[in-house]
């Protein structure tokens, strides 16, 4: 597909986006609680029997290997899967991330960025751009609304992971940063992001082996921007492009686990949408976000990867989800 490209109004709204960072001031307590009562290891009776009826193990016969011991579960953090691979013991998100506000608890619009001028600016420049771009039926088409308190206060965001929800575009790698470490947690080093998308059974896919047209949100035969501006590569910023839909009314953007083939597995649980439906941020100084998004046109699977971007950029097309292990220090609360 063409590259990504915005037009000036892209530049013009992202050229301020750095300092609206730098000058933010976050801080504050993790908001999800741990889910340890369903993920912790069940224990054993602490009663020994007396020593002198306690029947002697059997000796392991004559050339066995004596199989090692399970490793030990550990608990996640609600909306968490666990994933035990070797040399590896970590959480991540069962879900891509929809953001609340910190200090509201309010949902933010998946339409917009999480930032109030910026948002406020690309509410104002579209509801203009869209009149003079695409074709008559996309000029019509209005822009999702920009709730009132989001132009009025500052937004301090907060990743949360849950099902049945619109996903949170438009992040910058920056944004998704703050909105991981907002909620307790962090954003998953790239590696450990590639072995909870692959699963335990080490698949190229979610799902398999090979590739499966269908089976996760990715290589739509739409495009947004093609549908609304008549070109796939400019309006990348246009707060319209996740509510465009097919003919038969689905939407590119789908809910957070609405594709149910979807799935990487570990264990009895799974994270879904880790390829397709959104690109999704990852740690890496650089900028880098994998999975690929719903109209992108790969067939890599997990191994769908950018590295073309630095970390302030962002689109409609970006969100992330979190990770977390016990290094990390308490669990979210």
């Amino acid at each position: 597909m063409p590259p990504r490209r915005s037009p000036s109004v892209a530049a013009s709204a992202l050229a301020f986006l750095p300092a609206i960072v730098a000058g933010c001031h976050c801080s504050g307590t993790p908001t999800e609680a741990p889910d340890a009562a369903a993920d912790a290891a069940p224990t054993g009776s602490s009663q020994a029997p007396p020593l002198d009826s306690a029947p002697a193990p059997a000796p392991p016969p004559p050339g066995s290997v004596e199989p090692a011991p399970p490793t030990p579960a550990f608990a996640c953090p609600k909306g968490m899967m666990s994933v035990m691979a070797v040399g590896e013991k970590f959480c991540i998100d069962k879900w891509e991330a929809s953001l609340i506000d910190k200090n509201t608890q309010l949902p933010i619009s998946p339409h917009y960025p999480p930032d109030r001028r910026l948002a406020a600016k690309l509410a104002d420049t579209w509801e203009q751009e869209r009149l003079e771009i695409g074709s008559e039926a996309a000029r019509r088409m209005p822009l999702p609304p920009l709730p009132a308190w989001e132009r009025q206060r500052e937004i301090d965001p907060v990743a949360v992971s849950r099902p049945g929800v619109v996903p949170n575009g438009y992040l910058s790698g920056i944004m998704a940063e703050r909105a991981c470490r907002n909620a307790g947690k962090r954003l998953c080093h790239y590696e450990e992001w590639l072995t909870a998308c692959k699963g335990q059974a080490k698949r190229q896919f979610p799902y398999g082996d090979e590739y499966k047209q269908g089976a996760c949100n990715i290589f739509r035969a739409l495009h947004p921007a093609k549908e609304l501006h008549d070109n796939a590569s400019i309006g990348h910023l246009d707060p319209r492009l996740g509510l465009v839909r097919e003919k038969n009314g689905d939407p590119l953007l789908r809910r957070t686990g609405a594709t149910p083939a979807c799935k990487s597995q570990w264990g009895d649980d799974a994270a879904w949408d880790m390829n397709g439906n959104l690109d999704e941020w990852v740690d890496d100084e650089k900028g880098r976000f994998v999975g690929g998004f719903f109209s992108r046109s790969r067939t890599d699977g997990c191994e769908a990867s950018i590295t073309a971007h630095p970390r302030p950029y962002l689109d409609y097309s970006l969100g992330t989800r979190c990770c977390w292990d016990p290094g990390d220090g308490d669990l979210p609360r």
